[in-house]
């Protein structure tokens, strides 16, 4: 059994999908000690650039820039990530392994269906993971996420709710740049939206959301449920 109990679980279809939505994000949360982790769900092996085994490659590299506590992937097949029994189980036990206190998926309203499909199949797990007589293969001792929230990948959308990844912008820049075969408009590489200044329209994204909010670069989340501020109202 794994004893690493992480503090937040990214989720995404392919490798690259957390980084673009919130790769400063979790640098800044592991310089403050927090232990995070994230799982690829497929191999992105219908990539028009790259290869499964170019991806991981990459993925392992940018993983490292993040300095992440795990990195894993299940791989449940690209453009077959349809909501199915077997699909929701494996993703429950990626919860149950790892224990995280909070989970983050991509934002639903995206031009990838794979991205709005990965986050039905981690909502449907995230639930079951908490029951404690859903039956798995593994692991089955229950685990209930205390929240839940969204990145968004492609979209642009009003967050509600906004981290200031100032000092982390150049990570996760980095991070991105570990991703040659799907950024970087090589010789006999397929023209695709990402090898067209992807990069840098991730960048300015996040410069005007931290415009909104008074910093110079922030990352936009969004809830389904109402948040609770404690402690903080004054930013304290």
């Amino acid at each position: 059994m794994n004893e690493i109990k992480l503090d937040i679980l990214a989720f995404g279809a392919h490798a690259d999908d957390v980084e673009i939505g919130m790769s400063g994000t979790i640098a800044k949360y592991v310089e403050k000690g927090y232990k995070v982790g994230i799982c690829d769900l497929t191999e992105a092996e219908l990539s028009s650039n790259g290869n499964p085994t170019l991806r991981k490659t990459e993925a392992i590299a940018a993983g490292r820039i993040l300095n992440v506590s795990v990195r894993e992937g299940l791989h449940l097949g690209d453009r077959q990530l349809f909501l199915t029994s077997e699909r929701i189980k494996q993703v429950v036990e990626m919860i149950r392994k790892y224990q995280p206190t909070i989970v983050f998926a991509p934002y639903e309203i995206d031009r990838h269906p794979d991205h709005a499909n990965a986050t039905k199949i981690v909502e449907e797990a995230v639930f079951s993971a908490g029951i404690r007589k859903y039956q798995t293969n593994e692991y089955q001792t229950d685990h209930k996420v205390k929240s839940f929230y969204y990145y968004m990948i492609n979209g642009f959308h009003q967050p509600d709710f906004m981290i200031d990844i100032t000092s982390t912008i150049d990570k996760k820049i980095a991070s991105l740049n570990a991703y040659q075969s799907q950024f970087t408009k090589t010789e006999g590489a397929v023209d695709t939206p990402l090898t067209n200044g992807y990069v840098e329209m991730v960048e300015a994204r996040e410069r005007l959301f931290g415009q909104q909010v008074g910093v110079k670069y922030a990352e936009g989340f969004m809830v389904k449920k109402p948040l609770m501020i404690e402690n903080d109202l004054f930013g304290v």
